[in-house]
């Protein structure tokens, strides 16, 4: 009997599904499931989804994850991390200005995938073609955004707590300026940025909330009627009206 189950590579990153056939999984069992990129292993974050919330064509679960498979994964684990310094390595001496952040093969060593973080647009061709002959194997570099940096190296938010994208956020989302004027908050980078530099993800959470409360309150500017009589809108809480709903 077919099934589908949602399937992480990395821990709080995002969930992939797969179609599971005859096999019995459970919450945390570890897999080796089929992907663009070749074999992976992968480990169960949810057992069972509703097909009605899937779109996407799925890949296939292969098997259950042995011993000698979880073995497998952790030398392939040891080794990016030579490779990774290998890169690091081989881009100073090519004076290449990127920032390696992680690496890693697929299970079954037919990719090396390295990710990098650069305020430029990189030719690394020469990078891949010694990584290629040192490796034998494919090489793929991956520029990532200054976001996904922060959520692999983690840290601490302006709340005092672990950065959302790095605890518990799978899919960092886009964040607008207008997010937070829609809070009233004054535009300070200090103030409205993360650790990445970029506006804090945490903006959006309540940002419905307060576009849901703006109906029911007048605009700036707009004559109202109190029982002390008639006044102008000159200024407005959202948060205060949101407590009342």
């Amino acid at each position: 009997m077919s099934s589908i189950v949602g399937v992480t590579f990395k821990e709080n990153s995002k969930i992939y599904f797969f179609e599971n056939v005859d096999i019995e999984l459970k919450e945390g069992d570890y897999v080796i499931v089929d992907t663009d990129k070749g074999k992976q292993i992968g480990k169960i974050a949810v057992e069972k989804v509703d097909s009605l919330n899937v779109k996407e064509d799925l890949k296939m679960v292969l098997r259950k994850a042995s011993k000698s498979d979880l073995k497998k994964d952790e030398k392939n684990q040891i080794d990016a991390k030579e490779a990774l310094k290998k890169a690091i390595s081989i881009s100073k001496k090519l004076n290449l200005n990127m920032k390696f952040t992680e690496a890693s093969y697929n299970f079954d060593r037919s990719q090396l995938l390295l990710y990098f973080v650069s305020d430029t647009r990189i030719d690394f061709r020469d990078l891949a073609k010694e990584l290629a002959s040192l490796y034998k194997t494919r090489i793929e570099l991956r520029q990532i955004g200054v976001r996904d940096k922060a959520k692999e190296t983690s840290g601490l938010g302006q709340c005092g707590r672990e950065l959302c994208c790095s605890c518990f956020l799978n899919d960092l989302d886009s964040v607008s300026i207008s997010m937070a004027k829609n809070q009233n908050l004054a535009l300070n980078p200090s103030k409205i940025n993360g650790q990445c530099g970029r506006l804090l993800c945490c903006l959006k959470y309540e940002d419905d909330c307060y576009k849901e409360c703006r109906k029911c309150l007048p605009k700036l500017g707009s004559k109202v009627v109190t029982e002390k009589g008639e006044g102008k809108v000159i200024d407005m809480d959202e948060y205060v009206k949101s407590l009342e709903i």
